[in-house]
C-alpha cells in the first residue's frame, strides 16, 4: 500500500491563514503588526531564494518585513551592530539572520547577540534550554514544524520509537527535545552511529536530516512507519531529492513527506508563528495557546 503524502505545502498554507486572521484581529484592535526583520549577508542562490519565499509568505499574512541585504565583505562587527540595532526597535519582534553567513563571520556570535525575546529562528541557547526543560517559547522552526504536520495528520507519537538520523544544533537535537515532550522513546543517530540500517528499521518514526542524498534506503523503512525527510539535496541532473530514497519508502511506509513541498514551507510557516508570537508577548495580547504547543 502506498504511503499517504504530509503535504507541507497545504499544512503551511493552513497555518498561515490562522495568522492573518490573528493579525487581522490585531490591526483591529488598534495594534501594529507583528515585524520581522530578515537579514541576509551575501548572494547564495539557495539562501536567496529561501529570503524570498519567507519575505512573500510575510507580505500574505500582512506581517511587517524588513529586508537588509548586505554585501559578502561585510565585516563581522558591522552585522552585529545592525542587529543590536534590531534589538532595541521597537517595532521588530523577530530577527532573523540566513544562515550560513560568509566564513569570516561567527554564526555563534550572531545567534548570540540576537536578543532572546526576538529569536525567531529558536537558536538562541537559552530558547534551547526552555525546549529542554519542557517550556518551550521560541521553537528551532524546522523541528516545531514537523511536530505541527503530525499533529494535522492526527499521528501520535506517544510510545513511538523516533529514530533521528542527523546531530546538527538546527534540525537534529531539538527534534529529540520536540519528540521527547510528546513522549516517543528517541534515538540520535550520526557518522558514528554502527549499523544505521538497523537502527532505521526499528523506527516507528524516522526523521532525516543527515544532507546525504538518499542515503536512506526504502528497503531500510519499517512497514507502516511515520518517514519525515528534512532532507534537501540536489543531484548533477538537477533534480532535487531528501535524504530517503522515496520511491520504495513511500511503498512500506504510512506516512511520508514529499522533497521538494515537504518540510520546507513548514520551516516558513513555524518562522511567522514565532514572530506572531513573539509579537504578542510584546504587545500583551493575551492568548490560550501563546506557547503554540503541537
Amino acid at each position: 500500500m502506498a504511503a499517504r503524502i504530509l503535504d507541507g505545502k497545504a499544512i503551511a498554507k493552513s497555518v498561515r491563514d490562522g495568522i492573518r486572521v490573528k493579525i487581522e484581529a490585531m490591526r483591529a484592535d488598534g495594534m501594529r503588526a507583528p515585524g520581522l526583520a530578515v537579514v541576509m549577508v551575501g548572494s547564495d542562490p539557495a539562501s536567496a531564494i529561501y529570503v524570498r519565499n519567507k519575505r512573500a509568505a510575510c507580505q500574505e499574512a500582512g506581517m511587517h518585513s524588513v529586508a537588509h541585504d548586505l554585501p559578502e565583505d561585510t565585516h563581522e562587527m558591522e552585522l552585529l551592530r545592525l542587529i543590536e540595532a534590531l534589538n532595541g526597535d521597537t517595532e521588530i519582534d523577530g530577527i532573523l539572520v540566513q544562515l550560513p553567513v560568509p566564513k569570516h563571520i561567527s554564526a555563534e556570535k550572531v545567534i548570540r547577540t540576537i536578543a532572546v525575546a526576538k529569536d525567531v529562528d529558536g537558536f538562541q541557547p537559552e530558547n534551547l534550554g526552555l525546549l529542554a526543560q519542557r517550556r518551550p517559547r521560541l521553537r528551532p522552526c524546522t523541528p516545531y514544524g514537523v511536530m505541527k504536520m503530525l499533529a494535522h495528520a492526527g499521528i501520535e507519537v506517544r510510545g513511538m520509537d523516533a529514530i533521528i538520523v542527523g546531530q546538527s544544533n538546527i534540525v537534529g537535537r531539538p527534534m529529540m527535545l520536540e519528540l521527547l515532550m510528546q513522549a516517543a522513546t528517541t534515538t540520535i543517530c550520526h557518522s558514528a552511529t554502527r549499523d544505521l540500517a538497523a537502527h532505521v528499521r526499528r523506527a516507528d518514526i524516522l526523521v532525516a536530516a543527515i544532507g546525504k542524498a538518499e542515503l536512506i534506503r526504502g528497503d531500510w523503512i519499517k512497514d507502516g512507519a511515520v518517514v519525515i525527510d528534512v532532507g534537501m539535496n540536489r543531484l548533477p541532473s538537477g533534480k532535487l531529492v531528501g535524504d530517503v530514497e522515496f520511491a520504495t519508502a513511500s511503498q512500506r511506509a504510512s506516512w511520508i513527506t514529499p522533497v521538494p513541498g515537504g518540510v520546507g514551507p513548514m520551516t516558513i510557516a513555524m518562522l511567522m508563528q514565532n514572530t506572531l508570537e513573539s509579537a504578542q508577548r510584546r504587545l500583551g495580547v493575551v492568548t490560550s495557546a501563546a506557547s503554540g504547543a503541537a
